[in-house]
């Protein structure tokens, strides 16, 4: 079942790739989308407020899993493209092993974290209570969050993007059903969201690692295999860290400008924060798009890295550019026309003042969705051929610009400067990684 992706033809093999893990990303926003949904039609929009104000924490987390999870499938892809068996097995236990880890020590900092960071994200007090309780309960499932997150980085390494899809679409079945069940008849409030979130993607975890270790044999790792010699478990532990810690690192880097962004809205007041909260839903059917293509170029680039087939490397890029570009147009369009009807989807008969923040939030980010597709592709690959300076300094140049057009852009036209914030940053970064890429290929296909 595994699927070598250094054969066939780059811009067919990207797509074929891409379109599960599109489905999957799209599921697993469904997550969100049902509990703001469920939660703006049912308990008003203070409580849609209150989830709105915490997302950008819980994405931060989840950007940090889904990176470092995200580097250990590229190390596991890399050795299959060099087929590489034992390496492949190596990388399975230490990835095991490393995914516990962080586990506890994500969940613990976190829970112990939610109060002081609600208090420095300025959350207005009408909405406090609820919002940690959302937030809290989210935090207690980091594990299930890590372990479905490594299991599937594992299956697309071996390039398998199918399996995860079709657990994750039972899983956000079973998200909408748990949802109205614990907010409705047994009045659990946003608290019942958040639960039925965390045992949503449990339940998604356990089935994906049940099939995945049951037709991989590569995954089928018993105690006594964990028995490495030091020497062993230090160099596959340096290997892994080296690239999952700063891709973790790296996504979580860019959060921090989000939370910047978050906190300059929670100032504006509880209408502010529930129009950015209904435009950023809608706005992450486009992020996990470009997320999707970006994870499809991580691992066609890691598979042909490791065969040294650099040329393809090359042409894989061009073709997922293209592709990414195209769709993100397209994405731009709609969210444009369709900005006025954003509001309704979460909100039943919304103020105007909540309708205008989310039509000015959609209409300062869409047009730039393309250089966010630019971002992601060129970070990936860049990631994939073991690059882990540049796409940090990037993120690091990413962090500076938002923050920097949060504070002193929301001051000279305030709440469109605070949107602004993104695209500027996607830009900034653009402009080291383009260049940083080319060079790079230069060299390696200037022997080939």
């Amino acid at each position: 079942m595994e699927k070598d992706l250094t054969q066939g033809k780059p811009a067919r093999v990207l797509l074929r790739f891409a379109l599960p893990v599109i489905g999957g990303n799209l599921f697993q926003l469904f997550y969100t989308l049902a509990d703001s949904v469920i939660v703006g039609r049912t308990l008003g929009a203070d409580a849609l407020a209150a989830v709105g104000s915490t997302s950008i924490i819980i994405y931060l987390v989840l950007c940090f899993i889904q990176g470092f999870t995200g580097g250990f499938g590229i190390c596991l892809g890399q050795r299959f493209g060099a087929k590489d068996q034992a390496g492949m097995e190596r990388s399975v236990r230490i990835s095991w092993a490393l995914s516990l880890f962080f586990t506890l020590v994500l969940t613990v900092l976190c829970c112990l974290l939610a109060h002081p960071i609600l208090r420095w994200m300025q959350t207005p007090e009408a909405i406090y209570e609820a919002a940690y309780d959302y937030m809290f309960v989210i935090l207690l499932g980091t594990g299930a969050t890590i372990f479905y997150n490594m299991i599937s980085n594992m299956l697309r390494a071996l390039g398998d993007s199918r399996t995860p899809v079709i657990f994750l679409v039972a899983s956000s079945l079973g998200n909408v059903a748990l949802d109205i069940l614990f907010i409705v008849p047994l009045r659990m409030g946003v608290a019942g969201a958040a639960w039925a979130t965390v045992l949503s993607q449990l339940i998604s975890a356990v089935l994906c690692t049940i099939v995945g270790v049951r037709n991989y044999p590569v995954m089928r790792q018993r105690l006594s295999s964990f028995r490495m010699n030091r020497m062993e478990w230090r160099q596959e532990t340096a290997a892994h860290l080296k690239v999952g810690f700063p891709m973790g690192f790296q996504m979580s880097v860019m959060c921090i400008g989000q939370l910047a962004m978050q906190a300059a809205v929670n100032a504006l007041g509880p209408s502010a924060i529930a129009g950015y909260t209904a435009a950023t839903k809608v706005d992450q059917f486009s992020v996990l798009m470009n997320n999707a293509l970006g994870i499809a170029a991580a691992n066609y680039v890691a598979q042909n890295y490791g065969a040294k087939l650099y040329g393809r490397i090359r042409e894989g890029v061009r073709a997922a550019l293209i592709q990414l570009t195209t769709a993100n147009v397209l994405m731009a369009a709609l969210m444009l026309v369709c900005r006025r009807q954003v509001v309704s989807l979460f909100i039943d008969a919304p103020t105007a003042a909540v309708v205008e923040y989310a039509m000015g939030y959609l209409v300062a980010v869409a047009p730039f969705y393309p250089l966010l597709g630019f971002l992601l592709i060129y970070r990936s690959a860049e990631q994939s051929m073991g690059d882990s300076r540049s796409p940090f300094m990037a993120c690091m140049i990413e962090l500076v610009v938002r923050i920097a057009a949060t504070t002193f852009l929301s001051r000279l036209i305030g709440y469109t400067g605070i949107c602004l914030a993104s695209p500027l940053a996607w830009l900034g970064a653009i402009l080291l990684l383009i260049p940083v890429y080319y060079r790079r290929m230069w060299f390696l296909t200037r022997g080939a």
